[in-house]
């Protein structure tokens, strides 16, 4: 992996990956653009004691644009885009309409392929392994900086997801505070590590769901599973055998398998409903623990407990029908699951693509 940095007219980071060793980065962006002004504030919720990020800028962020307006495919001739070359195999720029921001942390989009008809599903295992190499990158590059404690590499797919731009990308969130999703988290880690006399919670949801009749594929260094009480119709955790806390803690060998197991989960979301639905809308989500000892410890566990995973889920619930987060998940966070888990299992073995 080559990496090259550089900056775009209005100061922002852009950062190319590329396959081969000798490729040229010298592009600049020719576009006249003035610093953006962002207006990110986090705001605590006295009662619940949660964070939201109010940004009112992103109302006027880019909304469903024709294909050949695209700000993430590459600038051809006078066609000039977020993107200043002509190709890119992987790029992360900083958000032009960030969520986060300044001391309230920063967003970063992550293109996967300059192929503006593709998806993630459609990457060769070698452009696959790229983007592996780029998350991990950026979560090295971001978790050291001041304002941030946690790094969130994450996709959203489909516009039933609330996607506003058609090219195949993803975006990373790094956080000033860990997110209560993984605050929960810890909490379980510790109390079970206090009744168990020591056991690790993630080790024994791995040991379990290895023995039961909800996993989905098995690797020699990955496991993925339907987890007992899936939130969402379908649902898939995707576990390295070998518990780590982060993406920058993967060894070798797990990196290397990673493409064809995840590539291969991603093809089979897209058979789920059958060969004449559209591609199905999902949210894939990267789980590392927060960095800095102390926020593990005020949990009562190690950093090293937490088990880096990823998420993988779809809110479609059967063809032509999504699940909406309505009164119970909405209002009191309870969800109700429409499809059983061990039958999603079932129907995501049935569709194996190899």
């Amino acid at each position: 992996m080559k990496k090259t940095a550089t900056r775009l007219a209005d100061g922002r980071e852009l950062v190319y990956y590329d396959l081969r060793d000798d490729t040229v980065r010298d592009a600049t962006d020719r576009r006249p653009l003035e610093r953006t002004l962002t207006t990110s504030e986090i705001r605590r919720d006295p009662l619940l004691g949660d964070a939201v990020a109010v940004a009112s800028h992103r109302q006027g962020r880019t909304y469903h644009p024709p294909a050949d307006e695209c700000p993430l495919c590459p600038s051809r001739g006078e066609r000039l885009s977020e993107i200043p070359d002509s190709s890119y195999d992987v790029v992360v720029f900083e958000n032009r309409f960030p969520s986060l921001a300044g001391d309230s942390g920063r967003c970063e989009v992550v293109c996967f392929t300059a192929d503006h008809t593709a998806s993630f599903a459609d990457l060769s295992e070698e452009q696959a392994r790229l983007v592996l190499d780029a998350w991990t990158d950026r979560t090295s590059e971001l978790s050291p900086l001041p304002s941030v404690e946690q790094v969130f590499c994450f996709e959203n797919r489909g516009q039933e997801i609330g996607v506003t731009l058609g090219h195949p990308h993803g975006q990373i969130y790094a956080y000033p505070f860990t997110t209560p999703r993984t605050a929960l988290m810890l909490r379980s880690l510790a109390a079970h590590k206090e009744a168990t006399g020591g056991e690790n919670l993630f080790d024994a949801v791995l040991e379990r769901e290895l023995a039961g009749e909800r996993v989905v594929l098995a690797s020699e260094h990955w496991v993925a599973f339907v987890p007992y009480a899936a939130h969402w119709p379908y649902e898939v955790h995707l576990y390295p055998r070998r518990r780590v806390p982060d993406l920058l803690a993967l060894d070798e060998a797990a990196r290397a398998e990673f493409p064809a197991v995840y590539l291969e989960l991603l093809r089979r979301f897209d058979r789920i409903f059958g060969p004449d639905e559209p591609p199905t809308p999902y949210i894939a989500a990267w789980h590392q623990a927060p960095f800095g000892g102390r926020t593990a410890e005020s949990y009562g566990v190690e950093r090293d407990d937490f088990a880096l995973h990823l998420e993988l889920f779809t809110i479609r619930r059967t063809s032509g029908k999504l699940k909406f987060l309505a009164g119970s998940e909405s209002g009191m966070n309870v969800f109700i699951n429409d499809v059983p888990p061990e039958r999603a299992a079932e129907r995501l073995r049935e569709v194996a693509t190899s």
